[in-house]
C-alpha cells in the first residue's frame, strides 16, 4: 500500500501565552498543499524494518514517528509486524509539518492494513501520543488549530483555484532559537476578516509571530519574503516556526531562486 502525506502551510500564527505545562498556547489556520512525501507500508510476519529515499533524515529509524506509530498501535491490538519505506520529499523542521503527515497517513495505513476498523476517535488517541499537528493531517482539510496545534477545528474555507510557492533555504531554526523573541500577546487570528476581505488585504494584517525572532536570527529568510512580493505574490509569509517561505499567486508563477528546495502548484 503507498499513499502520499502531504504538507501544510500557516495562514497566520498568533503563539499567544506560555502554559503551565511548558507548552505555548497557538492559534492558527492551517492549510493542505500537496507537496507530498511517498510512504509504502506492508505487512510483516514479525518485528520492523524500513528503508529510505529521497532527502536525509538524520538519527535512527526507530525515532521516527512512523514506526512510533506501529509500536503505539500494535501493543493495544496484537499486531505482527510491518515493512516501509519512505521516500522524503518535504523538508524536514521547515515549519510544513512533514513529520506530523507521515505520521498521520501512517496510523491510517495501519488501520487498514491490519483490518483493525478504527474510528477517527482512536485515531486521534493515538495522534495526540505522537505531537501536535497530527490531528490535522487525519483530516486534511483547512482548520483553525489551537492549543499546540493539536485542537483541530474544521473550516469552511478555501483557496481552490490560487496558486503557492514554497521555497525552503535549508537553514536549521531550533525551536528555543524560534521561541526566543517571539511575538506573544493574547489575541486570535481575525478568521472573520480573512473571509470577508480575501488574500489581497492579507498583507495588511495577518501575520506570523514566529517571524519577529527568525527574521533577526536568519535576514535571509527576511529576504526570500520580500522577494516572493517581488516576484509578484498577493501575500506571503514563512510558515510555522521557519524556515520555508512561501507567496500566493493568482497565475502559475515563474519562481527564480538560487535555492534548489522549491515547490510550485495549485491549491485545491
Amino acid at each position: 500500500m503507498i499513499t502520499y502525506p502531504n504538507t501544510k502551510i500557516n495562514l497566520g500564527l498568533h503563539v499567544r501565552f506560555k502554559r503551565e505545562d511548558g507548552f505555548h498556547e497557538i492559534d492558527s489556520v492551517f492549510y493542505p498543499v500537496q507537496w507530498c512525501d511517498a510512504l509504502e507500508i506492508c505487512k510483516a510476519d514479525s518485528g520492523v524494518s524500513s528503508s529510505f529515499s529521497g532527502l536525509k533524515i538524520g538519527g535512527e529509524s526507530k525515532d521516527n514517528l512512523i514506526e512510533k506509530a506501529f509500536h503505539l498501535m500494535a501493543l493495544d491490538h496484537n499486531l505482527s509486524g510491518m515493512t516501509y519505506h519512505l521516500d522524503k520529499k518535504i523538508p524536514m523542521g521547515a515549519g510544513l509539518g512533514g513529520g506530523s503527515s507521515d505520521a498521520a497517513f501512517a496510523i491510517q495505513m495501519i488501520n487498514e492494513c491490519f483490518d483493525l476498523n478504527l474510528k477517527s476517535k482512536e485515531f486521534n488517541h493515538y495522534a495526540a501520543q505522537l505531537g501536535s499537528d497530527i490531528n490535522f493531517f487525519l483530516e486534511n482539510k483547512p482548520a483553525r488549530c489551537f492549543g499546540r496545534g493539536e485542537l483541530v477545528e474544521p473550516i469552511d474555507f478555501s483557496l481552490k483555484g490560487m496558486y503557492i510557492a514554497l521555497i525552503n533555504p535549508n537553514i536549521h531554526i531550533s525551536t528555543k532559537d524560534a521561541y526566543s523573541d517571539v511575538y506573544k500577546e493574547d489575541r486570535l487570528i481575525d478568521f472573520d476578516r480573512m473571509k470577508k476581505e480575501g488574500v489581497h488585504s492579507w498583507k495588511e494584517f495577518l501575520v506570523n509571530d514566529f517571524e519577529h525572532s527568525v527574521f533577526k536570527i536568519a535576514p535571509e529568510i527576511k529576504g526570500l519574503k520580500e522577494s516572493l512580493y517581488d516576484q509578484g505574490a498577493i501575500y506571503a509569509s514563512m510558515t510555522g516556526s521557519g524556515s520555508t517561505v512561501y507567496g500566493l499567486f493568482e497565475t502559475r508563477p515563474d519562481i527564480k531562486t538560487s535555492y534548489d528546495q522549491l515547490w510550485v502548484g495549485e491549491l485545491g
